[in-house]
């Protein structure tokens, strides 16, 4: 089935990008059916016979004319609609009873109501319309009134209305996917605001604690260290005020800190920044929640800069979250941490259904790529081919100095 699958995706794409193949392939099919239809010989009161008459050559000409002309149907309707509605008016005058040209004019109608405004879609259709069944109800044999001639008004109405039904769905559609591309572009833009409004505050907070006491500090200091050899007791002083600028700064920092901590944060960090040497024990916790993870890691020495260390099991552990979150039942990942020349990449793959990071409208992916790019790397993430998720990060070994610090 998915051998199938994709050949129908293919053939539709490839139709797509040749429309010209694809008009050809419905003139083709219309010819078919106009020939097989002249075979029909219609007899009133007695019903329709198949085979009793082969259709004249004049027709024949006709019906592959019109059928040549669809060719050109999306290029230029109203011409391509011009020719054929000729054709057939010509056809119900000269023939009796007429071969089926008028099934050329109906696929021609249908394309200009498809394609064009519903105004000029009633105008040119009632006008065609008017004209073909004038033509087949004043130059037939049978009566006016016949259900022959009726036939061409119903199927060139339904043309006019099946072609405007379409072209409204199209519209309709298209506008539906013009406003989620804007309410996407919307809410990336509006992620991105916030973001930045959120570390202007937060570097507005840090510098309007810090930045004075550390002025306050330097100041002193530098006075300490110019008495010092000959007013001890002034020294002192100015030392005394440096630890007290300083113990007012920590306290006001780690207040500002604590406003930016979540609940159910930790007062202060107990242990050391995280990094690769504890990746086992990230990946056992995985496991023990359930997820299937396999690890494959070079060797870690020597070890890398804490920086490009820190992010790295970051990536990973957010990678992992993001699989347990999104991936669906049953998934499985894989963890892999190679160094190659100067650089660390990181890769992160799993089989599930989900959508990744972006399936729960969480900013993960967003904070990942921040991170790394912050270090001079790169990251990229996006659905694997054949299903799943895949996150790849390149880490610099050697951070820069301004980066990293």
């Amino acid at each position: 089935m998915t051998t199938l699958g994709t050949g129908v995706l293919r053939v539709r794409h490839w139709l797509r990008d040749h429309p010209l193949a694809l008009d050809a392939a419905l003139a083709l099919a219309v010819l078919v059916a106009m020939i097989v239809g002249s075979f029909v010989h219609p007899r009133p009161g007695e019903g329709p016979s198949f085979g009793t008459r082969p259709p004249a050559a004049s027709g024949v000409l006709l019906m592959v004319a019109g059928a040549v002309a669809l060719i050109w149907r999306r290029r230029n309707p109203m011409a391509v609609l011009a020719v054929t509605a000729g054709l057939t008016v010509v056809e119900l005058v000269t023939s009796d009873p007429p071969a089926p040209v008028v099934m050329s004019t109906v696929i021609a109608l249908y394309t200009v109501a498809a394609r064009t405004d519903r105004p000029t879609t009633w105008r040119v259709g009632l006008l065609t319309v008017a004209v073909l069944t004038a033509a087949a109800m004043l130059f037939g044999a049978a009566p006016w009134y016949g259900q022959e001639n009726f036939g061409v008004l119903a199927w060139t109405g339904m043309a006019c209305a099946a072609g405007d039904a379409v072209r409204s769905r199209r519209a309709f559609v298209d506008a539906i996917r013009e406003r989620a591309e804007r309410a996407e572009r919307t809410r990336d833009e509006e992620a991105r605001r916030r973001v930045a409004e959120e570390r202007l505050r937060i570097a507005r907070e840090l510098h309007d604690v810090v930045a004075h006491h550390i002025a306050l500090v330097n100041v002193q200091a530098g006075v300490a260290a110019h008495v010092m050899d000959r007013r001890p007791d002034q020294a002192k002083e100015a030392l005394a005020h440096v630890r007290e600028a300083s113990r007012s700064a920590l306290d006001e920092l780690r207040a500002t800190v604590g406003l930016l901590r979540q609940s159910g944060d930790p007062a202060a960090p107990t242990e050391p920044a995280p990094g690769l040497a504890v990746l086992d024990e990230l990946v056992d916790t995985v496991r023990r929640a359930g997820l299937p993870v396999e690890l494959a890691c070079t060797d870690r020495r020597p070890p890398l800069p804490a920086a490009v260390d820190l992010a790295a099991y970051r990536v990973i552990q957010e990678a992992l979250t993001n699989v347990r979150k999104h991936a669906g039942p049953g998934a499985k990942a894989e963890v892999s941490v190679v160094r190659v020349g100067k650089t660390a990449e990181i890769t992160v793959i799993d089989n599930g259904s989900g959508g990744g990071d972006g399936a729960g409208g969480g900013h993960g992916l967003l904070g990942m790529r921040e991170r790394v790019t912050a270090l001079g790397g790169t990251l990229t993430a996006g659905p694997r081919y054949g299903g799943g998720f895949r996150v790849h990060a390149i880490l610099p070994v050697e951070a820069r100095a301004a980066e990293s610090g």
